[in-house]
């Protein structure tokens, strides 16, 4: 049978497990809902920026209660540096709508591959990213291009799945070791 104390002790650390579960629960979600680059207007000049959200401090200040927004980069900076981060409003009226991921994946939805035609559907970008073509043909890379120019990229350029991006550059760099077949219409032969 537990002594009062032990009892006591036992319901004190129950309490104070649940009281972390919520509380790092509440921080996790803040930390995740704002962590990432966005696109967004800068009220200042009229122009996109690229900005990234001080997300441990977003987690932290929710743990008091409604999450407090800073910014920790931003494309604009260091000229302006001294802004009144504004643009914050963007965000916080829309997280998941100006966060460049979410930009791309939206756009990549429902279109099919310039080359192969596959319909795009959840973008894998940890390690099967799509890229892009030029209007002049060449092949690149998301990389190539700063988040603020993605919505100008995005006007101009065609969806690439990640299997075409890796055959054509393949194709690109070693002709020599390419052989193109034509396309057989109709049902594969059987392997009987």
């Amino acid at each position: 049978m537990p002594t009062p104390f032990q009892l006591a002790l036992g319901v004190a650390v129950l309490v104070g497990l649940g009281v972390f579960v919520v509380f790092s629960r509440r921080l996790g979600r803040a930390f995740l809902a704002y962590r990432g680059t966005r696109v967004v207007v800068c009220p200042e000049s009229r122009e996109m920026a690229a900005v990234r959200v001080d997300a441990g401090h977003a987690a932290l200040s929710a743990s008091r209660g409604r999450p407090r927004l800073h910014l920790e980069l931003c494309t604009r900076w260091p000229e302006r540096a001294g802004c009144g981060q504004e643009c914050l409003g963007q965000i916080e009226s829309a997280p998941e709508a100006c966060l460049l991921r979410n930009i791309l994946g939206y756009w990549y939805q429902g279109k099919g591959c310039v080359y192969c035609g596959r319909p795009f559907h959840d973008i894998r970008w940890h390690d099967h990213e799509p890229s892009l073509v030029r209007p002049d043909g060449a092949l690149v890379a998301w990389d190539t291009f700063r988040p603020e120019q993605v919505l100008d990229v995005l006007a101009t350029h065609k969806p690439v799945c990640w299997d075409c991006r890796v055959a054509e550059n393949f194709r690109r760099e070693r002709p020599e070791l390419v052989t193109d077949r034509p396309r057989r219409l109709g049902p594969p032969p059987s392997m009987a």
